[in-house]
């Protein structure tokens, strides 16, 4: 398995950007599909995007496309969540997650997860 930790969260106003990094152990990063899911709540944890394991890959929930941009480095084991344009309605806590499966199309397919990092978009 993978070791995966996540940084950057924190509070921003509507309509701003943060980066979210997650890092991971190991020397088998790039075996990984890699994805992000968000957790707000009183509700229950929602694909955000996903990217395969070369990174020539992505996918994006609806409710981010064109906002959100997932990418990776696996020379430096890290994979990036950029979010642009943020709203109220992003507020949750974000995790980074690894899938053994080359294009994972639902959580299930996640068999590592991070122990999360809090986004909040103040209106």
């Amino acid at each position: 398995q993978v070791q995966l930790v996540e940084s950057g969260g924190g509070l921003v106003q509507a309509g701003g950007s943060l980066r979210l990094s997650c890092a991971a152990s190991g020397r088998t990063f790039s075996s990984y599909a890699m994805g992000w899911f968000r957790q707000a709540p009183g509700k229950e944890r929602e694909f955000v995007a996903a990217i395969s394991r070369s990174g020539d890959w992505t996918n994006y929930a609806d409710s981010v496309k064109g906002r959100f941009r997932i990418s990776r480095d696996n020379a430096k084991n890290t994979v990036l969540l950029q979010m642009d344009s943020l709203k109220p309605e992003d507020t949750a806590v974000y995790y980074c997650a690894a899938s053994s499966v080359g294009y994972p199309d639902n959580l299930a397919r996640f068999g590592s997860w991070g122990q999360g990092t809090q986004v909040t978009v103040s209106s």
